[in-house]
């Protein structure tokens, strides 16, 4: 095991760049899996389909891989600066290389303007990740990050839900919708507020301590004014107007 990581810390990149490829191959793949008619007929849910299938696909697989490397080793919970094992540094490097093919699939697609919000968390998020893989240091703050990614998993469903017009009340919206805010206080508030604490309690002894402590202030601001409209469309609104703009995170 030891080999194999020295192996993929001599060339991150060259990794980092295979693991965007694949999920580019990931993406290709899914263009030829039928999707539903209410997103064939327009291009822009047609790719919106497709952009979050793989990002469904990512979550699942990291969002399990951070939890079982935490589990298996909990120190890094404590010592989220200098500890990590073999397991946690590839999960950052394949997450690494996600968030990079994602952002460009965001781009290249020219619906940048209309996902910006999903492409600002994306370069704090690779940039962050990157510094971890080609310094080994924050290996471990980037898994418990990828916490966020269990609840990611319900996010992402409850999008592709909405594109294929399953109605608001039904039973598999109902349950995903609860799910979804559960998770999202658990694994996605929580690990962001616990990784600010974390930054202001260990403040001195951090290296680039504010440059962390500001993309994470910068990522609670978001997720929390998302949080207020998912609570406010799926549990306090009376009605579901139809959005016909162009918008990813769309309440």
């Amino acid at each position: 095991m030891a080999t194999w990581l020295n192996e993929v810390q001599k060339h991150p990149a060259l990794y980092v760049l295979c693991c965007s490829v694949t999920f580019r191959i990931l993406h290709r793949f899914l263009q030829t899996v039928p999707s539903p008619g209410t997103v064939d007929t327009d291009p822009w849910r047609t790719w919106k389909w497709r952009n979050l299938s793989v990002s469904l696909i990512h979550s699942l697989l990291t969002g399990i891989w951070a939890v079982t490397c935490v589990i298996q080793h909990p120190v890094m919970v404590h010592e989220i600066h200098s500890t990590y094992t073999p397991s946690a540094y590839m999960l950052v490097v394949v997450s690494s290389g996600y968030f990079i093919q994602d952002a460009g699939d965001i781009i290249f697609s020219g619906y940048a303007k209309a996902s910006w919000e999903f492409l600002l968390h994306h370069v704090m998020v690779i940039w962050c990740f990157l510094y971890a893989v080609f310094t080994h240091q924050y290996v471990a703050g980037a898994v418990v990050a990828l916490f966020v990614e269990v609840n990611s998993v319900f996010l992402h469903t409850r999008l592709l839900l909405k594109l294929a017009k399953v109605a608001h009340n039904s039973f598999i919206y109902t349950v995903n919708k609860l799910l979804n805010v559960l998770t999202y206080m658990t694994f996605r508030l929580g690990a962001q507020f616990y990784l600010t604490w974390y930054l202001i309690h260990h403040y001195s002894t951090l290296d680039h301590a504010l440059y962390f402590l500001i993309t994470m202030m910068l990522m609670n601001i978001m997720i929390l004014i998302y949080f207020y409209r998912l609570l406010r469309t799926d549990f306090f609104s009376k009605r579901h107007p139809h959005n016909s703009g162009r918008k990813f995170a769309e309440d």
